[in-house]
């Protein structure tokens, strides 16, 4: 691959550095995982998977799912994996939508293992958007696919939570994990999180809600809750997969409203009628 330049890492035919994509092999809607085999099980409920590729940690599949073009991306984990994802993904088409399906940890008690938080917005615990905007610039999903992932949840008898995220960029420090060979330096913040309205921690969603903003294209996330850091309870193994299942299932349906409102003109509808 010889690049164009230091300044966009990408060859003579657009093929982007990190992710091995160019125009033409990414869909308009996009679905962002952290782990490859989530993106194996996204691709499984496609009708058709047209482009299979894999460049360093990050496993993408296009092809259509209901009637649509959609594009699976695995990023890895963490707010620096997000970043370069969705700044590539965005040299490879326009105004997408990327709606991020991850796991998490519930903060609050009584949320339940393999439940759905649906994410409002994030508490920027990562530096890595801070590349982009001043420290005390929100991190927002976008209002209509908030709206949408509500509605497919709903309508899919699915248990969610709809609230604020907080997104850490390590899993055991930046998440005030105890017990570990190293304490964290704020064993505390679990709890300080939780007192603030804090539905759950996770590792991406405020940098790409935050590019989201400033490239001006929709971003949402909806996270299966493996953890309840409050409950100290942790996903059985056989239950995982069925959790994962269950957020994957409402992000792909919310494609169906994004749609439907995008023909309809009435983006804050929830009547699934317009369907």
């Amino acid at each position: 691959m010889t690049l164009e330049s230091a300044e966009r890492v990408q060859d003579e035919d657009g093929r982007q550095y990190h992710i091995g994509l160019a125009r033409g092999e990414v869909a308009p809607r996009i679905l962002l995982v952290g782990d490859p085999a989530r993106a194996d099980r996204v691709a499984q409920r496609f009708d058709d998977v047209r482009l299979t590729r894999t460049n360093r940690e990050y496993v993408t599949h296009t092809g259509t799912c209901g009637g649509r073009d959609v594009t699976v991306m695995a990023t890895g984990m963490g707010p620096d994996n997000t970043e370069i994802a969705v700044m590539e993904l965005l040299q490879c088409g326009e105004d997408p939508i990327m709606i991020r399906v991850g796991s998490s940890g519930a903060l609050q008690a009584g949320i339940g293992l393999g439940d759905a938080v649906i994410s409002t917005g994030s508490l920027r615990l990562e530096s890595t958007s801070l590349g982009f905007v001043e420290e005390g610039y929100p991190a927002l999903a976008h209002r209509e696919v908030v709206l949408a992932l509500v509605s497919a949840a709903t309508e899919l008898g699915e248990p969610w939570h709809e609230g604020v995220t907080a997104t850490a960029p390590g899993f055991y420090g930046y998440q005030g994990r105890k017990g570990g060979a190293i304490p964290p330096r704020h064993p505390d913040l679990p709890e300080r999180l939780a007192a603030q309205g804090v539905l759950n921690f996770e590792m991406e969603a405020s940098t790409l809600f935050t590019l989201g903003s400033l490239g001006r294209f929709r971003t949402g996330a909806v996270c299966a809750v493996f953890a309840n850091r409050s409950d100290n309870l942790f996903i059985a193994k056989g239950e995982k997969g069925p959790a994962e299942e269950r957020a994957i299932s409402i992000a792909l349906r919310a494609l169906d409203y994004l749609d439907a409102m995008d023909v309809s003109g009435r983006p804050f509808t929830l009547d699934p009628d317009v369907l």
